[in-house]
């Protein structure tokens, strides 16, 4: 699959050259090209990702250092209120030069390390599975609107922020250990 250069996820790294040290960085504003999720919170496709970059030739490669920001939308995981709040995922990642590849097939090096690792295309590399795993592993996997939210009534269902500290259902016992509160109310001779 050859990379598209207008893509918003694709980098050109021309302007460092292959000179090992050279530095660049590139702010960008992308779309998420899909929703990233988990099973409680996630980044709506087409939400705004900015994405902060630092790129840096090294001897195997580019060096892609950033971060993506942007705001998460999730369910609270305790009373089920939506909520949105901001996320900044951090990424590190090695863009190895495409000749490498071939060299390590004719030397007879491992290729298992291969399906691991990212490669340039041309002068090009592509963000778009790097920040998806970045901000996938960002998310809150149980999202919380309050660090205290005490959650929904087991009863009744009615959210206990809302219902107060005096909300209960009366004192249910299950038949079977009525014989036993008896007992510990009244000890007696028995």
């Amino acid at each position: 699959m050859t990379l598209e250069p207008r893509d918003p996820f694709v980098v050109d790294t021309r302007p460092l050259g292959r000179q090992p040290g050279s530095m660049r960085t590139v702010d960008r504003l992308v779309a998420a090209p899909e929703a990233y999720s988990t099973a409680m919170a996630s980044v709506p496709e087409g939400s705004e990702i900015a994405l902060d970059l630092r790129l840096e030739a090294v001897m195997e490669g580019v060096l892609v250092t950033g971060t993506a920001g942007g705001r998460i939308t999730a369910e609270c995981s305790r009373c089920l209120d939506p909520l949105s709040e901001d996320f900044e995922a951090e990424f590190q990642e090695l863009y190895r030069y495409s000749d490498e590849n071939a060299e390590a097939a004719e030397s007879g090096e491992d290729a298992s390390d291969e399906d691991e690792d990212y490669y340039l295309e041309g002068d090009l590399l592509d963000l778009g599975p790097v920040v998806r795993d970045a901000v996938v592993l960002t998310l809150p996997l149980s999202p919380l609107c309050e660090p205290d939210c005490p959650g929904l009534c087991a009863d009744c269902g009615a959210r206990l922020a809302d219902a107060g500290p005096e909300h209960g259902h009366g004192e249910r016992i299950d038949p079977r250990w009525e014989a036993l509160r008896t007992l510990a109310e009244d000890p007696g001779e028995r």
